[in-house]
């Protein structure tokens, strides 16, 4: 009797902790190393055209378009959103080196002020669905009321 009550003790502890212990873990999103890289580095030179030396806010819409159409699910998307929202939001104020000239139509059509305005509150929007504790926070809730109020 007493050999049987360890034979089940023993097979309980070797067999039913480990599984009681394990638990429901979502999986994590598989992220491609060689896509993850490409996303830093346009991340980094936008991060660059950002800065108050360049204030080349067409370049970082370009990259920011770039790496979202390529790889949407980038582990910094949200950074890589604050800064494609601020830059639509600086050109449709005219700020920046580089100027939009209207006249174009391409340009136009894509640097309208209305239509930056539009995109920078999808921007923003987007970067706080998908982080809402992002440290960007309080300065887009700010400038997205700012442009809500503009319509």
């Amino acid at each position: 009797m007493k050999r049987s009550f360890l034979a089940i003790f023993a097979f309980i502890l070797l067999f039913g902790v480990p599984a009681f212990a394990q638990r429901n873990i979502d999986p994590a999103i598989d992220r491609d190393p060689l896509l993850e890289a490409d996303a830093r580095k346009n991340l980094d030179v936008a991060w660059q055209g950002f800065g108050p030396a360049r204030k080349a806010y067409k370049q970082v819409l370009l990259r920011f378009e770039e790496t979202f159409a390529a790889y949407p699910e980038f582990s910094k998307m949200d950074e890589f959103l604050y800064l494609a929202g601020m830059s639509s939001y600086y050109l449709s104020r005219n700020e920046g080196k580089q100027k939009v000239n209207l006249k174009i139509e391409k340009e136009r059509e894509k640097y309208s002020p209305e239509k930056l305005r539009q995109d920078a509150v999808a921007y923003f929007a987007l970067m706080l669905e998908r982080n809402p504790q992002s440290p960007y926070k309080d300065e887009v809730t700010k400038i997205m009321q700012e442009l809500q109020a503009k319509k």
